[in-house]
């Protein structure tokens, strides 16, 4: 009996995040290395949340990486994985490699895996939605980097997008765009899904990952930082506790919340229903950035 009331009162502790966040449109970001796990319960799990999201009357939108895979199908064919500054420098026989693996591999996938448990997804390529420039940040000496196809995400084709949401469907999304010419290029998923929910004017924003959020010691979870406002990320960069990949998660963060997204969740892929616990729990998990 302990049991069944304990299972009742997560249901009642869930209840006011239902009720707040029905109708609403969640945009959620994650890598494609849970579709690495051999264990079908992790591959599966991310799939089972979207489903909960879909069934309180949620609206998810999903972003994915695939950044693992994309590095074995290089190596396969012979090409090596070079990044600066958290993005991955992209040449031309790189960028049809990337189209491949997150277009027509990774993303056909996911939306298999939502369907088969009962859900409704549509996958698209990201170069059918997402127009982009290149992308050429800044070196250490002002000096401007050249990644070669690697794009910055400048606006979303959202008609497809909201046609799925009134139907209900779950949009699947690949991080890829074409620029003004019909270049394709390669597109961080962090910044992809903040382009998104900014444009889809998202209520809430959730990154997943492999590390539980934004740590001051990465080695150690213990440092974990629960709460950040978005004016802290600055410092935070300049002493190098936000470096790395974390660099275009924590701007692409900052960015959505100025742009209106009420909240935006930094959480651990690996946990099971991380998704669920950041959502519908007073606790919630990992690094929330709000403005």
């Amino acid at each position: 009996m302990h049991d069944l009331i304990t299972k009742a009162e997560v249901l009642l502790e869930a209840l006011p995040y239902i009720q707040r966040f029905r109708s609403q449109t969640f945009v959620v970001k994650y890598g494609g290395s849970f579709m690495d796990s051999p264990d079908p319960q992790t591959r599966d799990g991310v799939a089972r949340d979207i489903l909960f999201l879909e069934a309180v009357g949620i609206n998810p939108v999903v972003v994915h990486g695939g950044g693992k895979a994309i590095t074995r199908a290089m190596e396969s064919s012979g090409l090596k994985a070079h990044f600066i500054q958290g993005q991955r420098v992209t040449d031309q026989e790189a960028v049809n490699l990337v189209e491949q693996v997150l277009s027509r591999e990774i993303n056909p996938e996911i939306v298999k895996t939502i369907n088969a448990l009962g859900g409704k997804a549509r996958g698209f390529s990201g170069a059918d939605l997402f127009t982009c420039r290149r992308f050429s940040p800044s070196g250490p000496d002002g000096e401007r980097l050249d990644l070669g196809f690697v794009g910055e995400v400048t606006a979303v084709n959202t008609d497809l997008l909201r046609e799925c949401i009134r139907r209900s469907i779950t949009p699947v999304i690949s991080p890829t765009a074409r620029d003004g010419d019909g270049m394709i290029y390669n597109c961080n998923a962090d910044v992809a899904a903040a382009q998104v929910a900014i444009a889809l004017k998202a209520r809430r924003l959730v990154f997943m990952s492999d590390v539980p959020g934004l740590m001051r010691d990465p080695r150690d979870p213990s440092t974990l930082i629960p709460h950040l406002q978005a004016g802290e990320v600055d410092a935070l960069r300049d002493a190098g506790i936000v470096d790395q990949g974390m660099i275009p998660k924590l701007e692409s963060a900052v960015a959505a919340v100025k742009a209106g997204v009420d909240k935006v969740s930094l959480v651990d892929g690996r946990v099971n229903h991380a998704i669920l616990l950041e959502i519908f729990t007073d606790a919630g998990v990992g690094t929330e950035v709000v403005l």
